[in-house]
């Protein structure tokens, strides 16, 4: 039992390297939705006024990448060339071929498509089983997106980002001790401005008042203007937020990326089971907190290792816990697609504000381990 802060930050839609995640996820989605044996790897680069994507697709469906990518590109409110990027003028540039035959030959017979080490984290601190600072940014987040689009704050715009400050006491979440906000926003708005809607429509509407004190302290746009942003101020990749996309730091990662992939990626599918798994252990009552890894071999069905870290909190042994792991789960690359609907085209919900804590995927639902 310790005192601490601990922080975690997360992203908007906007955001050059989520933009990227959201292009490369749709492409997903549109392959899985006219063929669900589809095999997709692809990832999205942008930088100024260009989006490059490249990758490797096996698919018997027919889609329109570029069509694809700017439509998203207009979802998510990119309409400016001046200050971030315009979907209508924006460069599209592709270079897609078939996935590699040394690859496939151990995916078709149902092995995994890579080797790599997975975790899965959970933790009973939150409704969501999610630690408490990672929830807390991804809602201000979202809630940041939404003020944009329905209008609120008219003067946003897609990018942006979020970080939350914990104060842990006894290892459990007491008061939020910093709130950073940092948002694109047109020219002519004024910061005093913003900070007061920020304050009054995102923050006041999305943390409780038991976890704000006096002594909170609330930054928005710390060096005073963010008028340049999207792939115009920075360059966007696929794949590089993976620690906003799981625990926010709060534990382990085993540093595969999850947008742009089909499920038989462990990367992605075994990060979404270790999830599934750890969450159904602390909702059962075997921990307060669970961490799990699970390793893979590339063409190997069966996972080569099963590893639980339960912090001191099990109430049955963990080498108990790895047995009922074992009994309760079909961990090969074909067991996890078909128990976790892999094949369905849904992952474009999983691109933003994280792929864990969101109650309708279906690696966030709670089963009986018997």
């Amino acid at each position: 039992m310790k005192n601490y802060l601990f922080t975690s930050e997360s992203v908007t839609e906007g955001h050059p390297d989520k933009l990227c995640d959201s292009i490369s996820d749709c492409i997903l989605d549109a392959c899985l939705e006219q063929d669900e044996n589809s095999r997709v790897a692809v990832e999205t680069f942008a930088a100024k006024d260009t989006i490059t994507i490249a990758g490797q697709i096996t698919t018997n469906a027919k889609i329109n990448v570029e069509e694809i990518a700017r439509n998203r590109i207009k979802e998510i409110g990119y309409d400016n060339d001046k200050t971030d990027m315009d979907y209508r003028t924006c460069k599209i540039e592709g270079n897609i071929v078939k996935q590699s035959s040394d690859i496939a030959m151990g995916v078709d017979i149902g092995g995994a498509g890579d080797q790599g080490m997975m975790f899965g984290y959970a933790s009973n601190e939150t409704a969501e089983y999610m630690p408490f600072a990672i929830m807390m940014a991804h809602k201000l987040a979202k809630k940041l997106t939404e003020v944009r689009k329905n209008g609120e704050i008219p003067y946003l715009r897609p990018d942006g980002k979020t970080q939350v400050t914990v104060e842990y006491e006894n290892d459990k979440p007491k008061r939020i001790d910093t709130i950073l906000i940092s948002t694109q926003h047109l020219e002519e708005s004024s910061l005093e401005k913003m900070k007061k809607d920020i304050r009054e429509k995102v923050i006041d509407r999305v943390i409780e008042e038991k976890y704000i004190d006096d002594k909170t302290k609330y930054f928005v746009n710390p060096t005073g203007r963010f008028v340049i942003g999207g792939p115009l101020g920075d360059t966007g990749l696929t794949g590089r937020k993976i620690i906003v996309d799981t625990y926010g730091g709060y534990s382990r990662h085993g540093g595969g990326a999850f947008s742009g992939k089909d499920g038989t990626k462990v990367d992605r599918s075994a990060t979404y089971m270790a999830r599934h798994i750890a969450k159904n252990i602390v909702a059962n009552g075997f921990a307060e907190k669970c961490e799990i890894q699970l390793a893979y071999g590339i063409g190997m069905q069966k996972p080569i290792s099963i590893y639980v870290e339960t912090f001191g909190t099990n109430t049955i042994p963990e080498e108990k816990i790895v047995q009922k792991i074992q009994e309760k789960f079909d961990l090969t690359p074909s067991g996890m697609i078909d128990y976790l609907d892999l094949k369905k085209p849904f992952f474009h919900k999983t691109t933003n504000y994280g792929h864990f804590g969101k109650m309708d995927l279906p690696w966030e639902k709670i089963i009986k381990i018997d």
